[in-house]
């Protein structure tokens, strides 16, 4: 039977969500990829709480005339210095059964020139 996109996506986000759990110490930083946007939040699964969101219609970031690559890797600094202020250092990443590359992995990669370790 063949899946469509949206149904692929799903098989691939439930069968992370199995192993993937953010902890108050160690939160998730789940990854969401529109067309236009990139939006990334940092979930406590245990107490099933956002501790952060942050995206790329930003007021810091709207100005900026710029590829979406090089904005979801400002949305991953801009999660990283929150999340450092807020006294997380370490997170566990959760791709949302999205590929690891393009803006999912420009997103990884400015969290980690962030401070943030996963």
């Amino acid at each position: 039977m063949a899946l469509n996109k949206q149904e692929r996506r799903n098989k691939i986000k439930f069968k992370l969500r199995k192993t993937i759990k953010g902890t108050t110490e160690s939160p998730r930083l789940s990854v969401y990829r529109s067309n236009s946007e990139i939006y990334a939040q940092l979930v406590d699964d245990s107490t099933k709480k956002t501790l952060l969101a942050v995206g790329s219609s930003e007021k810091s970031l709207k100005g900026a005339k710029v590829t979406k690559i090089e904005k979801a890797k400002q949305v991953g600094k801009l999660i990283a210095e929150k999340a450092l202020a807020n006294g997380i250092s370490s997170v566990v990443f959760d791709r949302n059964g999205f590929l690891y590359h393009g803006r999912i992995k420009s997103l990884a990669e400015g969290a980690r020139e962030g401070g943030l370790k996963f």
